[in-house]
């Protein structure tokens, strides 16, 4: 074999073997005490995973492989998810490619031997997340040398962001979001600058075809076609008004759309058609001052990865590539504007690639005030510019041994050729050692579920009527039906953004924007806000009977938000014969109306429910009461305090960093200097308050168990989201069926 090929071989393994040997110390759980890490591992003696979202994919690829769907059921020849957004379920629209690589895997796998699917699903990510640092390597390997080219794939497959995202342990489409833009990308340009029509033709094809593959990997798709779709037009303009040839790439722009479209079409439905072309029109009001579901409140403000990203949290996520790919992008473009060195240093690059990558990352700064998630935007073109900063860098000090200096520094290079090789590679480690520290620091994250989670899940899979609904808060959904093998009325889909743009095109969403929406985050929230136990009650029991029927319902009599809130929230607490006095003597609603919306708020037959508490639910402890506060009228909740911290116990004497002094014996307590009104003592089993300053606005509630502090605004000392989330007892409406030492299953009595 040739050397080159022999060098290329090993690149690709050494790019393959560091991005992939590195993710595996997620499989150890470094970050966990080695007395507690049996706590954290399942029946296969591995982590569960670390991102609850993976638990929704398993469930899918697990439906798949039972019955050759990924849906529950079939209805009106559509697949229909009927564990999530319970009732009425929704119709399937998810990205199947990760389903089927990893069913086809399992199969595969299992024709030797036997291996559970829930271990395929934990290791797969290992597996297809260092391809994204190959092909990066291959592209920039077309680019510059093979020192830069290297230094591209190993940044891909280390970038912070994307790493953690791609660990063992995290089976989320995240596997596909540099993989398959790079490849299309690469594609692209190969075939603008193909001499050979035919192969510049069949490049064109394929990197349709992967675009088309890549839109059955991920929802975010449409952002990339339609990102090289307007530099495709804006380059066949440019070209035209400087007089410059047009025929090659007008052939290799449209047979990349055409493709794209046509396989879109053929092998996913005229529907996604559709989507791409409404999407724009969507995007633009979907980027408003208002969320589409306005005035109910947006439960996507809760979602970390959704908020803005912090200037650190950019440089965390993209690592030395941030700095880099921006040198390397001012280095290249000065390059590029010098023929002689253009010819020297970087024969293949163009101003055609050099122009899309400065509009790639510029689009994916714009990107991330939409959310931090867009991170993994912004790494392959940073990447593959850092690439040709270093190999710019190695260039030039090759040029070392051979100056004719007279300088004795200088000459020294000349004398002793090796040196230039070493200060070449001190380059390449000065970018890749850093990136290297920064994620195995990534890996000490604790997995997302414990025993003590899969326990309390499976007991009610085990021990409840299968069509029990089932309420907790959002992020636990996914893990919540795929262990328990029951409905959630919210689970991490929550309202189904993706589907808001062609819900008008698709008869199975009746009620448009309004179902699904965010209304549910707002009355289960509610539910858990109030201390009135009865309208908690009511609450559950219309969502797990009816789910949005009765707001959607009453809306249309009302034709207004806050009205029908109003309504429901006093009519749910109170029995039939009273709700309906209420709406038809108070609200005005016609008998034939009323006897409408108590069928869907006070069911003759309701459908059974659980509650499912669990101590992380004290993390997502202000959104319950923000949501649950909501005031229309004004579009917002209240300010109000919430805040947790760890604690420090010395006998009686509880302190904490935040500023919490609290001595048991004698009842004392402060908190930044000032007497809380009461102070509740949790052991999960009674209720221990006592109640020191009238006029203080807080309460403080020890979490002994948890080994933490919560404060509350004392508003919220009676509300059943203290009662059973922070206390852990039974109150005069819920019981706990099942607990143990951080979850706990209720009933209503």
């Amino acid at each position: 074999m040739k050397k080159n090929h022999l060098t290329l071989i090993a690149a690709v393994l050494l790019i393959f073997a560091i991005g992939f040997f590195l993710r595996l110390g997620s499989a150890y759980v470094t970050g966990t005490p080695v007395e507690e890490k049996s706590f954290v591992l399942d029946e296969n003696n591995l982590p569960y995973m670390y991102e609850l979202d993976s638990y929704y994919n398993y469930r899918l690829t697990n439906n798949y492989l039972e019955h050759g769907y990924l849906g529950d059921v079939i209805i009106d020849g559509r697949e229909w998810d009927m564990h999530s957004y319970y009732p009425p379920g929704v119709p399937l629209d998810y990205p199947p490619l990760i389903v089927y690589l990893t069913a086809f895997i399992y199969k595969f796998i299992n024709l030797f031997t036997n291996i559970p699917l829930l271990v395929v699903c934990f290791w797969l990510s290992a597996f297809i997340a260092p391809l994204a640092g190959v092909v990066a390597y291959l592209f920039a390997r077309r680019l510059t040398n093979e020192d830069g080219a290297v230094v591209a794939g190993i940044l891909t497959v280390l970038a912070p962001f994307y790493f953690i995202r791609t660990v063992p342990g995290w089976f989320d489409t995240d596997i596909f979001i540099i993989l398959f833009p790079l490849l299309v990308v690469w594609l692209f340009w190969e075939a603008t600058i193909n001499k050979n029509p035919r192969n510049s033709l069949i490049l064109s094809a394929l990197a349709g075809f992967f675009m088309f593959i890549f839109s059955i990997a991920w929802n975010g798709w449409q952002y990339y076609f339609y990102l090289m779709a307007f530099f495709g037009i804006l380059w066949i303009i440019g070209c035209f008004v400087r007089g410059k040839p047009l025929k090659q790439f007008i052939t290799v722009f449209l047979t990349f759309i055409g493709v794209t479209l046509f396989m879109v079409t053929v092998f996913t439905g005229i529907l996604s058609l559709l989507k791409l072309l409404y999407g724009p029109l969507e995007f633009i009001k979907l980027t408003g001052t208002q969320s589409p579901w306005s005035p109910w409140p947006d439960v996507y403000l809760s979602v970390n990865e959704l908020s803005k990203p912090t200037i650190n949290g950019v440089i965390s996520g993209v690592g030395f590539a941030l700095f880099g790919g921006i040198f390397g992008l001012i280095w290249t473009l000065r390059v590029l504007l010098n023929d002689k060195l253009k010819k020297t240093y970087l024969k293949s690059m163009n101003l055609f690639l050099y122009i899309f990558l400065v509009l790639w990352t510029i689009t994916g700064f714009l990107a991330l005030f939409k959310g931090s998630r867009f991170i993994m935007i912004i790494i392959p073109p940073l990447a593959i510019s850092t690439g040709i900063m270093v190999g710019l860098c190695v260039d030039y000090l090759d040029l070392l041994k051979n100056n004719k200096s007279s300088n004795r520094f200088l000459s020294i290079f000349r004398n002793k050729e090796y040196l230039v090789h070493v200060l070449a590679l001190v380059v390449i480690l000065i970018v890749i050692v850093p990136s290297v520290a920064n994620v195995l620091k990534t890996l000490e994250m604790p997995p997302g579920a414990d025993d003590n989670l899969w326990d309390s899940l499976e007991w009610i899979n085990y021990n409840t009527p299968n069509n029990t609904v089932i309420f907790s808060n959002w992020p636990a959904g996914h893990l919540i039906t795929a262990v328990a093998n029951r409905s959630v009325s919210l689970d991490g889909r929550m309202a189904y953004l993706e589907t808001v743009q062609y819900r008008g095109l698709d008869g199975a969403f009746p009620y448009g924007v309004k179902s699904p929406s965010t209304a549910r985050e707002y009355w289960i929230d509610r539910a858990f806000y109030t201390s009135d136990e009865n309208l908690s009650a009511g609450i559950f029991r219309m969502l797990a009977t009816s789910g949005d029927m009765a707001y959607l319902t009453l809306e249309e009599y009302t034709g207004n938000t806050t009205r029908t809130a109003e309504i429901l929230n006093n009519i749910l607490g109170v029995d039939k014969a009273v709700a309906m006095d209420l709406m038809v003597n108070h609200y005005n609603l016609s008998q034939t109306q009323a006897e409408k919306v108590s069928s869907y708020t006070h069911p003759d037959n309701s459908t059974p429910y659980v509650i499912w508490t669990y101590t992380q639910m004290v993390d997502k402890g202000f959104w319950v009461f923000h949501f649950g506060d909501w005031d229309f009228e004004k579009n917002n909740g209240e300010n109000f305090t919430y805040t947790f911290t760890g604690i420090n116990r010395e006998g009686d004497l509880i302190t904490s960093t935040a500023g919490l002094n609290i001595d048991l014996k004698s009842g004392k307590a402060t908190y930044k200097g000032q007497v809380p009104y009461c102070v509740i003592r949790s052991d999960g089993v009674t209720e221990n308050k006592t109640y020191l300053n009238e006029s203080s606005n807080f309460c403080v509630v020890i979490l002994f168990d948890e080994s933490q502090v919560v404060i509350i605004d004392k508003r919220f000392e009676n509300s059943l989201f203290t009662k059973l989330v922070l206390e852990s007892v039974n109150t005069t409406k819920f019981r706990s069926v099942y607990k143990n030492n951080s979850t706990a299953v209720w009933q209503s009595v």
